[in-house]
């Protein structure tokens, strides 16, 4: 600036400047141009960040390379997408697994301490409602270990199959623990009585990918979403999207759980296919409690 300094009045208006320019005394029109470019942008990382959008949570899965579960970036195609995605190539413990045995085990129980609370819900372009939590209270106990539940989700048919076949739908509720390790539960649902948990799910469930939701003055248990008897089978695995990541604690519990044909068919008219195909067991043993 040559050594020149002056003063910038923000304060824009027809009355302290000539057709309602920004005036800087002693400074050129060319000057003056960059430095009303310079305020603009000031202005609008301003109102980015602090503008009504910023008081919506934002997509807790926002993926840096596009992925989808047909075509060109489906499932056989994830692993070259993104080096962070090569574990959905790679990896040898994958998610989902066809569970066509199991070996009896003496498993702890399955303990969850789930409540009522605040509706996050979320159409997040891959599946119509997923429901977040942060810091829910809500917990998952496996003997003496505690995950906490961070969101669940709903695909159709089922990701996992059973002795060769998949259900209707699953629920996939994941969770972690204060060391940051994952276990996921999978609820299967079947075609019969509707589900009053996921009838009030479905009520508030976007038709359209858009930022997270929080429904004013409606609360969701999810033990609704479990069935009275949760033996389960379990088996070492991965998340079963991008990125794929290993190390995850499935526990797949062998009761599926009811909702009608009609809920299920409100979820199909949204996303009727977002499953990943079943991946080899590479040698994985998968256990039953008993």
């Amino acid at each position: 600036m040559g050594g020149r300094r002056f003063c910038i009045h923000t304060s824009i208006s027809n009355e302290s400047s000539p057709r309602g320019k920004l005036y800087i005394p002693g400074v050129s029109e060319n000057l003056r141009k960059r430095a009303v470019t310079l305020l603009l942008l000031i202005s609008a990382v301003v109102l980015v960040r602090g503008g009504p959008q910023s008081q919506n949570r934002q997509p807790p899965g926002s993926w840096r390379t596009p992925w989808s579960y047909e075509g060109a970036i489906g499932p056989a195609h994830w692993g070259s997408l993104d080096p962070e995605y090569a574990a959905c190539g790679t990896g040898r413990e994958q998610s989902p697994i066809d569970i066509r045995s199991a070996e009896k085990a003496d498993l702890p129980a399955l303990r969850f301490e789930y409540h009522s609370g605040p509706l996050h819900i979320i159409n997040n372009g891959y599946t119509a409602a997923r429901v977040n939590y942060a810091h829910s209270g809500d917990f998952l106990v496996v003997g003496e270990k505690r995950y906490e539940l961070t969101q669940f989700h709903f695909h159709r048919p089922s990701e996992e199959y059973i002795h060769g076949k998949p259900y209707d739908m699953v629920i996939h509720l994941m969770h972690q623990d204060t060391d940051g390790k994952v276990a996921g539960v999978a609820v299967l649902l079947k075609a019969g009585s509707a589900n009053p948990t996921v009838r009030q799910i479905w009520k508030y469930m976007p038709a359209t990918a858009g930022a997270e939701k929080e429904i004013p003055g409606v609360e969701v248990n999810p033990a609704g979403l479990m069935p009275a008897n949760t033996a389960y089978y379990a088996y070492m695995g991965s998340l079963t999207a991008p990125p794929c990541t290993e190390g995850v604690a499935w526990f797949v519990l062998r009761t599926p759980v009811e909702i009608s044909a009609e809920q299920i068919d409100a979820f199909a008219r949204l996303y009727p296919h977002d499953v990943r195909p079943p991946q080899p067991l590479n040698g994985r043993v998968v256990k039953e409690s008993r």
